[in-house]
């Protein structure tokens, strides 16, 4: 498996195949992912041979299949590694995949191979520094609580860390029906504060939370 994922640290580029998607995986989520293209197909079987995760960036224009044409979509620059945490095969050409975000990237070049899968040269992005969850944002931790338990144990990370900053502002940040656009924004930010400060913000927009 990539020595990088878990975010040990490791700054050296590499290379990993993409799964562009219309959706923002963050570290620690979860997302199941129905495949049933040939080519990701193929991309899942090597990186369950080479026990290797894939990357999930965010597609900004293109479509998520396969064009005639051979055109690929425009992807977000920054986007998470996925491991796969179970297959399964509900009928012949199609994989249920249960996949779990590891560490952010920034992509630096690609290119495509044979099949058609976009294959990224990318560098890790350091995990945020941990940050204990600020008293202000305690109204957040609470909203997040009743919506794990509303989605149940198997649809919520099994590590609960309701006092971490970081890990708040990602769970609820891939949960809220938030625009994809502020969804990468939220992703790529770099302060767990500055993301949480945005998610009351739009919280208390929408009436889900008071404003202090």
């Amino acid at each position: 498996m990539l020595a990088i994922f878990g975010g040990s640290g490791d700054r050296r580029p590499f290379t990993l195949p993409l799964f562009p998607l219309r959706t923002v995986l963050f570290p620690g989520g979860l997302l199941p992912l129905k495949v049933f293209e040939q080519r990701y197909i193929e991309m899942t079987k090597a990186c369950l041979r080479d026990e290797r995760p894939f990357g999930v960036c965010l597609i900004t224009h293109g479509d998520e299949v396969a064009r005639a044409d051979g055109a690929t979509p425009d992807i977000a620059s920054v986007g998470t590694l996925a491991r796969i945490t179970n297959v399964d095969m509900p009928q012949m050409g199609i994989l249920h995949l249960a996949t779990e975000g590891g560490i952010r990237f920034e992509v630096r070049g690609q290119t495509t191979d044979k099949l058609g899968v976009i294959v990224a040269q990318a560098t890790p992005i350091a995990d945020e520094p941990r940050h204990p969850l600020a008293d202000s944002y305690a109204p957040l931790a609470k909203l997040l609580e009743v919506i794990a338990a509303k989605l149940g144990a198997q649809n919520f990370p099994a590590e609960r860390r309701y006092d971490d900053a970081t890990w708040v502002g990602y769970r609820l940040a891939e949960l809220l029906p938030l625009p994809l656009a502020i969804k990468q924004s939220m992703l790529e930010v770099n302060d767990a504060n500055v993301r949480l400060a945005a998610l009351r913000q739009f919280l208390e927009r929408q009436g889900l939370l008071q404003a202090v």
